[in-house]
């Protein structure tokens, strides 16, 4: 259907140049016969004056009038003329031809007077319509346009979905992994597709929507490419945005084309990538009123679940941001499924290293068990870029092979920043970061529960001067709350370690993050998960008002000016604990806080082996590669802990996706 409407606009297309092709050549042509009579003509023209002259010389023989001033005739004898003999004349006179001007002639003899009708020609005739002749065309062009003819210049109502043709590279769930779930969900709705009589023969239904639901880079769109490469039906591809214009009204009219597109390719599927763009909650205030968007959301919520049903016409749609979709459209006859596309597990980030790790030439010696290991929280966006790092890192030394050090480098790079060797320290700067980073080391390695401590480095990674990293053992999904407490003591790390070393006068803004961060995780245990007990299960916080008017308008307290109060307390309470647990950690520690210092002086950074010899009190072998002095301008920055736990939408914690190097 598709080919033959193509078809079809291209033979409307071609019928209308064929059509102005022709006007145009019977125009030229009638102008050009005009021109070739008039050439012809033995008429010469001259002027009234050269007229008059003749006339008093009596040497004129016969006059016609032309209409009301036009003269033709010939002369009694050949006239020369500005150098050329002229027997029969042209010319036209400066008053109309009367009386009086026909008693003149008989006075000068001229005895054959006539008269005749002026005739226009074609050519006079086609050049004083052409005007009116173009603005018919250039009417008749748009309405060709308006109603689906090959120009689509003014066709602004019209849906931009792409149909995914057979020849376009396929995409198929072979290339997914780390999705197991929602390739179960959507391998269901691609076989009632193609044969809908096994689900329908007990009273099932397909499917009105499917929505896919995940943080960013977790493979929402590419399940959806999956989904067009499986299905063996058409499939019609755009984006949220595409619906959203300046005009109100042609949101909601590409909406109804779109589903107009689909019921005539029905049974197919329907694709619109980030539909937040134009799904978002109607009369949302100040952050998100928008006539235009609301009149699309409107008409969507029509054409999926209205008066009229689109049989055979799934909506497939993917977004990050489920909070601010309207509910009407997020009910069951709309969207009946929603598929979470989460971070992979290790077992579903090691699949995703595979699947992008086929393109690569390996050494025999990568593990790639080994590395999804060492991502947690990682995103199927992330792997790949790991990937990608690790073949350029490769390519960037000549190497026939990817090997496993450039994994690990590459992994190093998308989770701790790219290190910056051209940023100069001064000794002193040195020194304080590097005691920075070991208090955080040691805290690590002595509070009982935390994550251990997989790097320590002096060396500038991103926007950071120093880095400590954690990785936990395993894949965690929830958090105790003395693992938290744990956390707060460690970013306190630091910041004591200062104190202990240089004195309170010569503490630096290196801490800055590490308290911020220190201040929200905090927070939110007082105010989201009932871990203090002043303020009891109560939830205080108001991320309701946050998704709808925007964290840039203000935010409004749901809770009194008393509870307030007791919020902070408890907030400071918990971070004046943890910086007198720190205190006191490394108090007890401090020949292992010198050791690790020292380390870092000497080598820049230290790895997990290297950090479990000095905490059992050895010496370390000698590097085996010098390394490399800093060069560069000195530039001021923040000394950064390793990333902590942020928290999710459902009140829960959940790893970052790489520990945050800077701000």
């Amino acid at each position: 259907m598709a080919e033959q409407e193509s078809q079809n606009n291209d033979r409307l297309t071609r019928g209308s140049k064929n059509l102005a092709l022709w006007a145009l050549i019977i125009l030229m042509s009638v102008l050009a016969i005009q021109f070739l009579r008039g050439a012809d003509s033995e008429f010469v023209e001259i002027t009234w004056t050269q007229f008059e002259e003749q006339l008093d010389a009596s040497n004129v023989f016969s006059v016609t009038v032309v209409g009301a001033r036009g003269l033709e005739g010939e002369f009694e004898s050949e006239a020369q003329i500005e150098g050329q003999a002229v027997t029969e004349f042209r010319t036209l006179a400066p008053f109309p031809a009367d009386s009086e001007f026909s008693q003149r002639l008989r006075e000068q003899g001229v005895t054959d007077v006539s008269a005749e009708e002026a005739q226009t020609g074609w050519g006079t005739i086609l050049l004083g319509a052409l005007p009116w002749i173009l603005i018919l065309v250039f009417w008749f062009w748009i309405f060709r346009s308006m109603q689906g003819g090959g120009n689509r210049a003014f066709q602004f109502g019209r849906s931009k979905a792409k149909l995914i043709s057979p020849d376009t590279p396929k995409v198929t769930f072979q290339d997914v992994a780390g999705a197991d779930e929602a390739k179960e969900e959507l391998q269901e709705i691609i076989e009632f597709l193609k044969d809908p009589q096994k689900f329908a023969r007990l009273g099932g239904r397909l499917p009105k929507g499917v929505l896919l639901v995940g943080p960013p880079g977790t493979g929402k769109t590419l399940l959806a490419k999956a989904v067009a490469g499986e299905a063996g039906r058409p499939f019609f591809q755009m984006s949220g945005s595409d619906f959203v214009e300046m005009f109100v009204g042609v949101g909601a009219s590409r909406v109804r084309d779109l589903f107009e597109q689909g019921k005539t390719h029905a049974p197919c599927i329907i694709f619109i990538d980030e539909i937040d763009a134009v799904g978002r909650h109607r009369g949302a205030g100040l952050g998100g009123g928008h006539d235009e968007r609301e009149q699309t959301l409107n008409a969507l919520l029509v054409e999926m679940d209205g008066f009229e049903s689109n049989e055979g016409v799934i909506l497939l749609a993917a977004t990050n941001r489920p909070d601010v979709l309207d509910p009407a459209l997020l009910r069951p006859g709309r969207f009946d499924r929603q598929v979470v596309v989460d971070a992979p597990d290790v077992k579903g980030r090691e699949a995703i290293l595979r699947v992008h790790a086929k393109k690569l030439p390996l050494e025999n010696d990568v593990e790639l068990s080994v590395i999804a290991r060492g991502t947690p929280g990682l995103s199927g966006a992330d792997l790949a870029n790991i990937c990608n790092e690790a073949a350029l890192l490769a390519a960037r030394s000549n190497a026939d092979k990817v090997s496993m050090d450039d994994f690990e480098k590459a992994k190093d790079k998308v989770m701790l920043g790219t290190e910056r060797r051209s940023l100069v320290l001064t000794e002193k700067e040195r020194e304080l970061t590097a005691y920075h980073e070991a208090g955080h080391a040691v805290i690590g390695l002595r509070v009982e529960g935390l994550d251990p401590v997989h790097k320590v480095t002096i060396v500038p990674r991103g926007r950071a001067l120093g880095l400590t990293a954690s990785l936990p053992t395993e894949d965690r999904h929830s958090y105790t709350k003395k693992w938290l407490e744990g956390q707060l003591v460690m970013l306190f790390g630091g910041r004591v370690a200062e104190e202990m070393i240089f004195g309170e006068d010569e503490v630096t803004t290196g801490a800055g993050n590490d308290i911020e961060r220190a201040t929200q995780m905090a927070r939110r245990m007082v105010t989201s998960f009932g871990m203090s007990e002043v303020i009891g299960l109560m939830a205080v916080g108001d991320s309701e008002q946050e998704v709808f008017l925007g964290r840039e308008i203000g935010h409004r307290r749901q809770v009194s000016e008393h509870t307030a109060q007791q919020v902070d307390q408890e907030v400071k309470r918990l971070l004046d604990e943890a910086h007198s647990a720190a205190q006191v950690v490394l108090q007890q520690n401090t020949e292992l806080l010198e050791a690790i210092a020292q380390a870092l002086l000497e080598r820049e950074t230290i790895d997990q082996q290297e950090i479990e010899l000095l905490s059992q009190g050895r010496q370390l072998p000698p590097p085996d590669v010098p390394t490399e002095p800093l060069l560069g301008e000195p530039q001021d920055g923040g000394v950064k802990a390793p990333a902590r736990p942020t928290p999710r939408p459902e009140g829960g914690l959940m790893p970052p996706p790489h520990p945050a190097t800077g701000d």
